[in-house]
Protein backbone atom coordinates (compact mmCIF):
# COMPACT_ATOMS: atom_id res chain seq x y z
CA UNK A 1 0.00 0.00 0.00
CA UNK A 2 3.00 2.43 0.87
CA UNK A 3 4.40 2.07 -2.71
CA UNK A 4 1.41 2.47 -4.42
CA UNK A 5 0.33 5.87 -2.25
CA UNK A 6 4.03 7.07 -2.69
CA UNK A 7 3.72 6.27 -6.67
CA UNK A 8 0.13 8.31 -6.79
CA UNK A 9 2.11 11.16 -4.87
CA UNK A 10 4.94 11.65 -7.02
CA UNK A 11 2.06 11.39 -10.72
CA UNK A 12 -0.44 14.14 -8.83
CA UNK A 13 2.35 16.51 -7.60
CA UNK A 14 4.45 16.03 -10.96
CA UNK A 15 0.76 16.77 -13.41
CA UNK A 16 -0.90 19.31 -10.92
CA UNK A 17 2.59 21.55 -10.80
CA UNK A 18 1.32 22.83 -7.35
CA UNK A 19 2.59 21.92 -4.30
CA UNK A 20 0.23 19.43 -2.39
CA UNK A 21 0.18 18.98 1.71
CA UNK A 22 0.98 15.57 1.89
CA UNK A 23 -1.62 14.57 4.79
CA UNK A 24 -4.06 16.01 2.85
CA UNK A 25 -2.43 14.20 -0.47
CA UNK A 26 -2.33 10.74 1.66
CA UNK A 27 -5.96 11.48 2.90
CA UNK A 28 -7.08 11.75 -0.80
CA UNK A 29 -5.35 8.62 -2.15
CA UNK A 30 -6.11 6.57 1.13
CA UNK A 31 -9.94 7.75 -0.16
CA UNK A 32 -9.03 6.70 -4.14
CA UNK A 33 -7.93 3.60 -3.20
CA UNK A 34 -11.02 2.92 -1.32
CA UNK A 35 -9.71 2.92 2.21
CA UNK A 36 -12.52 5.40 4.04
CA UNK A 37 -15.07 5.05 0.80
CA UNK A 38 -17.92 4.47 0.55
CA UNK A 39 -18.98 4.20 -3.19
CA UNK A 40 -17.83 2.10 -5.82
CA UNK A 41 -17.52 4.85 -8.22
CA UNK A 42 -14.25 6.37 -6.23
CA UNK A 43 -12.21 3.74 -7.80
CA UNK A 44 -13.40 5.39 -11.52
CA UNK A 45 -11.23 8.36 -10.82
CA UNK A 46 -8.57 6.88 -9.56
CA UNK A 47 -4.76 7.55 -10.68
CA UNK A 48 -2.77 4.45 -11.65
CA UNK A 49 0.91 4.36 -10.72
CA UNK A 50 3.08 2.84 -13.40
CA UNK A 51 3.66 -0.56 -13.16
CA UNK A 52 -0.49 -1.35 -11.57
CA UNK A 53 -3.52 -2.82 -12.88
CA UNK A 54 -7.02 -3.92 -11.67
CA UNK A 55 -6.97 -7.32 -10.95
CA UNK A 56 -9.73 -9.55 -10.52
CA UNK A 57 -9.44 -10.69 -6.66
CA UNK A 58 -7.58 -13.18 -5.55
CA UNK A 59 -8.84 -13.66 -1.78
CA UNK A 60 -12.70 -12.98 -1.02
CA UNK A 61 -13.78 -12.00 2.34
CA UNK A 62 -17.10 -13.54 2.01
CA UNK A 63 -18.79 -12.55 5.46
CA UNK A 64 -20.40 -12.93 8.18
CA UNK A 65 -22.41 -10.40 8.62
CA UNK A 66 -21.54 -8.46 11.64
CA UNK A 67 -18.73 -10.98 12.28
CA UNK A 68 -15.70 -8.02 12.00
CA UNK A 69 -15.25 -7.63 8.11
CA UNK A 70 -14.63 -4.28 7.92
CA UNK A 71 -12.33 -4.86 11.01
CA UNK A 72 -10.26 -7.69 8.96
CA UNK A 73 -9.88 -5.83 5.56
CA UNK A 74 -8.30 -3.13 7.52
CA UNK A 75 -6.18 -4.67 9.41
CA UNK A 76 -4.97 -6.67 6.57
CA UNK A 77 -4.79 -3.72 4.78
CA UNK A 78 -1.70 -2.84 6.89
CA UNK A 79 0.21 -5.50 4.85
CA UNK A 80 2.32 -4.10 1.81
CA UNK A 81 1.46 -6.88 -0.22
CA UNK A 82 -2.48 -6.37 0.21
CA UNK A 83 -4.83 -4.16 -1.38
CA UNK A 84 -8.05 -4.07 -0.59
CA UNK A 85 -11.60 -2.90 -2.53
CA UNK A 86 -12.97 -1.30 0.79
CA UNK A 87 -16.59 -1.18 -1.11
CA UNK A 88 -18.84 -3.75 -0.95
CA UNK A 89 -19.86 -4.56 -4.50
CA UNK A 90 -22.21 -7.09 -4.09
CA UNK A 91 -21.20 -8.47 -7.26
CA UNK A 92 -22.01 -12.44 -7.08
CA UNK A 93 -25.11 -12.00 -4.65
CA UNK A 94 -26.79 -8.87 -6.36
CA UNK A 95 -28.22 -10.22 -9.78
CA UNK A 96 -28.79 -6.13 -10.78
CA UNK A 97 -24.52 -5.95 -10.45
CA UNK A 98 -23.31 -9.75 -11.62
CA UNK A 99 -25.40 -8.93 -15.12
CA UNK A 100 -22.89 -6.53 -16.06
CA UNK A 101 -20.20 -8.78 -15.92
CA UNK A 102 -16.85 -9.54 -15.24
CA UNK A 103 -14.79 -6.21 -16.57
CA UNK A 104 -17.23 -4.05 -14.67
CA UNK A 105 -16.50 -5.98 -11.39
CA UNK A 106 -12.45 -5.75 -12.24
CA UNK A 107 -13.11 -1.76 -13.04
CA UNK A 108 -14.03 -1.79 -9.26
CA UNK A 109 -10.80 -2.85 -7.82
CA UNK A 110 -8.02 -0.84 -6.90
CA UNK A 111 -4.58 -0.80 -8.75
CA UNK A 112 -2.30 -3.32 -7.94
CA UNK A 113 1.06 -4.43 -8.53
CA UNK A 114 2.03 -7.97 -9.63
CA UNK A 115 3.29 -9.10 -6.34
CA UNK A 116 -0.01 -7.69 -4.52
CA UNK A 117 -2.78 -9.68 -4.10
CA UNK A 118 -6.22 -7.90 -4.14
CA UNK A 119 -9.18 -8.41 -1.36
CA UNK A 120 -12.61 -7.51 -1.92
CA UNK A 121 -15.18 -8.34 1.00
CA UNK A 122 -18.66 -8.29 0.73
CA UNK A 123 -20.30 -9.74 3.87
CA UNK A 124 -24.00 -10.71 2.15
CA UNK A 125 -21.41 -13.16 -0.01
CA UNK A 126 -21.85 -16.07 2.76
CA UNK A 127 -25.61 -16.30 3.11
CA UNK A 128 -26.35 -15.83 -0.65
CA UNK A 129 -27.64 -18.97 -2.21
CA UNK A 130 -25.63 -18.02 -5.81
CA UNK A 131 -22.40 -16.69 -4.74
CA UNK A 132 -20.64 -19.78 -3.96
CA UNK A 133 -21.36 -21.35 -7.33
CA UNK A 134 -20.69 -18.16 -9.17
CA UNK A 135 -17.59 -17.54 -7.54
CA UNK A 136 -16.09 -20.86 -8.30
CA UNK A 137 -16.70 -20.44 -11.87
CA UNK A 138 -14.78 -17.21 -11.65
CA UNK A 139 -11.44 -19.14 -9.96
CA UNK A 140 -11.85 -22.43 -8.81
CA UNK A 141 -8.64 -21.91 -7.18
CA UNK A 142 -9.54 -18.77 -5.19
CA UNK A 143 -9.00 -17.77 -1.38
CA UNK A 144 -11.42 -17.28 0.69
CA UNK A 145 -11.72 -15.66 3.93
CA UNK A 146 -14.78 -16.09 6.10
CA UNK A 147 -14.70 -14.54 9.78
CA UNK A 148 -17.58 -15.64 12.06
CA UNK A 149 -18.37 -15.24 15.76
CA UNK A 150 -20.72 -16.73 18.93
CA UNK A 151 -23.96 -16.86 16.86
CA UNK A 152 -26.11 -15.29 19.72
CA UNK A 153 -23.90 -12.07 19.75
CA UNK A 154 -23.77 -11.95 16.18
CA UNK A 155 -27.62 -11.81 16.15
CA UNK A 156 -27.55 -8.87 18.67
CA UNK A 157 -24.87 -6.96 16.98
CA UNK A 158 -27.52 -7.40 13.58
CA UNK A 159 -30.06 -6.02 15.76
CA UNK A 160 -28.10 -2.97 16.81
CA UNK A 161 -26.86 -2.02 13.51
CA UNK A 162 -31.12 -1.96 12.11
CA UNK A 163 -31.72 -0.58 15.47
CA UNK A 164 -29.53 2.20 14.89
CA UNK A 165 -29.85 2.94 11.39
CA UNK A 166 -33.36 3.33 11.98
CA UNK A 167 -33.19 5.53 14.90
CA UNK A 168 -31.37 7.85 12.81
CA UNK A 169 -33.68 7.53 9.89
CA UNK A 170 -36.32 8.72 12.38
CA UNK A 171 -38.24 5.18 11.83
CA UNK A 172 -40.29 3.29 14.60
CA UNK A 173 -37.53 0.81 16.64
CA UNK A 174 -38.66 -2.56 18.36
CA UNK A 175 -36.98 -3.92 21.59
CA UNK A 176 -35.12 -6.82 20.78
CA UNK A 177 -37.30 -9.39 22.71
CA UNK A 178 -40.45 -8.34 20.49
CA UNK A 179 -38.65 -9.32 17.53
CA UNK A 180 -36.77 -12.49 18.64
CA UNK A 181 -39.85 -13.27 20.48
CA UNK A 182 -43.14 -14.43 18.58
CA UNK A 183 -46.14 -15.89 20.27
CA UNK A 184 -44.29 -17.26 23.45
CA UNK A 185 -41.98 -19.08 20.55
CA UNK A 186 -38.06 -17.99 19.23
CA UNK A 187 -38.45 -16.68 16.03
CA UNK A 188 -36.49 -18.63 13.73
CA UNK A 189 -37.83 -16.42 10.98
CA UNK A 190 -35.92 -13.92 12.28
CA UNK A 191 -32.95 -12.55 8.76
CA UNK A 192 -30.79 -11.83 12.05
CA UNK A 193 -31.24 -15.43 13.54
CA UNK A 194 -31.28 -17.04 9.74
CA UNK A 195 -27.71 -15.37 9.08
CA UNK A 196 -26.23 -17.08 12.02
CA UNK A 197 -26.95 -20.56 11.28
CA UNK A 198 -23.14 -21.15 9.97
CA UNK A 199 -23.46 -24.81 9.20
CA UNK A 200 -26.50 -24.15 6.87
CA UNK A 201 -24.49 -21.60 4.69
CA UNK A 202 -21.28 -23.34 5.17
CA UNK A 203 -22.62 -26.58 3.51
CA UNK A 204 -23.67 -24.71 0.22
CA UNK A 205 -19.89 -23.39 0.09
CA UNK A 206 -18.29 -26.77 0.86
CA UNK A 207 -20.31 -28.29 -2.33
CA UNK A 208 -17.91 -26.21 -5.00
CA UNK A 209 -14.33 -25.40 -2.71
CA UNK A 210 -12.57 -27.85 -0.49
CA UNK A 211 -12.38 -26.92 3.20
CA UNK A 212 -8.60 -26.09 2.44
CA UNK A 213 -9.51 -23.40 0.12
CA UNK A 214 -11.68 -21.24 2.87
CA UNK A 215 -9.76 -20.17 6.24
CA UNK A 216 -12.13 -19.11 8.90
CA UNK A 217 -10.75 -16.01 11.26
CA UNK A 218 -12.10 -16.21 15.13
CA UNK A 219 -14.14 -12.96 15.05
CA UNK A 220 -14.38 -13.37 19.09
CA UNK A 221 -10.36 -13.55 19.12
CA UNK A 222 -9.55 -10.74 16.36
CA UNK A 223 -11.45 -7.72 18.88
CA UNK A 224 -9.29 -8.95 22.12
CA UNK A 225 -5.84 -9.90 20.21
CA UNK A 226 -5.87 -9.40 16.34
CA UNK A 227 -2.04 -10.53 15.98
CA UNK A 228 -2.51 -14.34 16.19
CA UNK A 229 -5.36 -14.10 13.67
CA UNK A 230 -3.61 -11.78 11.34
CA UNK A 231 -0.66 -13.88 11.40
CA UNK A 232 -2.96 -17.31 10.25
CA UNK A 233 -4.09 -15.07 7.19
CA UNK A 234 -0.66 -14.15 5.90
CA UNK A 235 0.31 -17.93 6.58
CA UNK A 236 -2.92 -18.78 4.30
CA UNK A 237 -2.24 -16.86 1.64
CA UNK A 238 1.79 -16.98 1.17
CA UNK A 239 2.34 -14.31 2.56
CA UNK A 240 6.13 -12.95 4.43
CA UNK A 241 4.88 -11.80 8.04
CA UNK A 242 4.56 -8.22 7.75
CA UNK A 243 2.03 -7.45 10.24
CA UNK A 244 3.69 -6.77 14.09
CA UNK A 245 2.28 -6.12 17.15
CA UNK A 246 3.32 -2.41 17.11
CA UNK A 247 0.77 -2.07 14.30
CA UNK A 248 -1.84 -2.18 16.75
CA UNK A 249 -3.49 -0.24 20.33
CA UNK A 250 -5.88 -0.46 22.97
CA UNK A 251 -8.30 2.35 22.66
CA UNK A 252 -9.78 2.75 25.80
CA UNK A 253 -12.15 5.04 25.19
CA UNK A 254 -13.61 2.74 22.26
CA UNK A 255 -12.89 -0.29 24.13
CA UNK A 256 -11.00 -1.60 20.97
CA UNK A 257 -7.94 -1.69 19.20
CA UNK A 258 -6.94 0.56 16.60
CA UNK A 259 -4.61 0.58 13.40
CA UNK A 260 -1.30 2.16 13.46
CA UNK A 261 0.86 2.14 10.25
CA UNK A 262 2.02 4.41 7.44
CA UNK A 263 2.94 6.48 10.50
CA UNK A 264 -0.86 7.29 10.92
CA UNK A 265 -2.97 5.99 13.39
CA UNK A 266 -7.01 4.90 12.45
CA UNK A 267 -9.82 3.62 14.35
CA UNK A 268 -13.07 1.91 12.90
CA UNK A 269 -15.59 4.09 12.17
CA UNK A 270 -17.81 5.19 14.62
CA UNK A 271 -20.43 3.34 13.51
CA UNK A 272 -18.55 -0.09 14.83
CA UNK A 273 -18.75 -1.19 18.29
CA UNK A 274 -21.51 0.67 19.53
CA UNK A 275 -23.33 -0.85 22.73
CA UNK A 276 -25.30 -3.60 22.39
CA UNK A 277 -29.23 -3.63 24.46
CA UNK A 278 -29.28 -5.82 27.74
CA UNK A 279 -31.05 -9.06 26.42
CA UNK A 280 -33.27 -10.93 28.86
CA UNK A 281 -31.34 -13.82 30.19
CA UNK A 282 -34.30 -16.25 29.03
CA UNK A 283 -34.23 -15.01 25.72
CA UNK A 284 -30.22 -15.65 25.38
CA UNK A 285 -30.64 -19.12 26.77
CA UNK A 286 -33.01 -19.73 24.38
CA UNK A 287 -30.91 -18.49 21.60
CA UNK A 288 -27.49 -20.44 23.18
CA UNK A 289 -30.08 -23.38 23.34
CA UNK A 290 -31.32 -22.73 19.46
CA UNK A 291 -27.73 -22.39 17.63
CA UNK A 292 -25.80 -24.95 20.57
CA UNK A 293 -26.85 -28.32 17.79
CA UNK A 294 -26.15 -26.14 14.50
CA UNK A 295 -22.97 -25.31 16.21
CA UNK A 296 -21.85 -28.45 17.02
CA UNK A 297 -22.77 -29.26 13.08
CA UNK A 298 -20.43 -26.39 12.14
CA UNK A 299 -17.58 -27.44 14.19
CA UNK A 300 -17.73 -30.83 12.52
CA UNK A 301 -17.77 -29.46 8.88
CA UNK A 302 -14.69 -27.40 9.28
CA UNK A 303 -12.63 -30.05 12.46
CA UNK A 304 -12.27 -27.03 14.54
CA UNK A 305 -14.22 -25.87 17.46
CA UNK A 306 -14.92 -22.35 18.57
CA UNK A 307 -15.25 -20.74 22.35
CA UNK A 308 -19.44 -20.14 21.33
CA UNK A 309 -22.24 -20.77 24.05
Amino acid sequence: MAFLLVSAYLLLTHTQGAPVENEALLETLKSQVGFFSNKSEHYSAQVRPPGTNRRIPQTIIIGVRKGGTRALLEMLDIHPNIVVATTEVHFFDWDENYVKGIDWYRRLMPFSYENQITIEKTPGYFTSPQAPERIHDMNSSIKLLLILRDPTERVISDYTQVYYNRLESHKRVQPFEEIVIKNGALNTKYKAIQRSLYDIHMEKWLKHFNLDQIHIVDGNTLIKDPLPELQKVETFLNLPSRIMSSNFYFNQTKGFYCIRSDGRERCLHESKGRPHPVVNNTVLEQLYSYFREHNAKFYRMVNHSFDWH
